[in-house]
């Protein structure tokens, strides 16, 4: 298995002495290209879950922020946005 250094500094040397520098999503797809079915199906789970995990942080994460302001503070912050920021001015244009 590659070394996340070696993730981003692979590269392919070629008879032209020109270095093609691989991406890491090219790196993963040949790796998984080397699975057995398997082991293959154990990778795609672990995608998966790595894919639910960022989901679930993203709404925890607005769930700890949803109540911050109290309702008073929310409508003030509202008013004052739609006072104030909702505006154009010609002399913009």
């Amino acid at each position: 298995m590659l070394s996340p250094a070696s993730l981003f500094a692979v590269a392919k040397r070629r008879k032209s002495r020109r270095v093609t520098v691989v991406s890491t999503l090219e790196i993963i797809v040949e790796e998984l290209k080397t699975l057995s079915p398997p082991k293959l199906e154990e990778a795609a789970a672990l995608i998966h879950g790595l894919r639910e995990k960022s989901h679930s942080e993203r709404l925890a994460a607005l769930r700890r922020s949803a109540s911050i302001l109290s309702e008073a503070d929310g409508l003030e912050l509202e008013r004052i946005i739609e006072e104030n920021c909702e505006r154009v001015d010609p002399r913009d244009w």
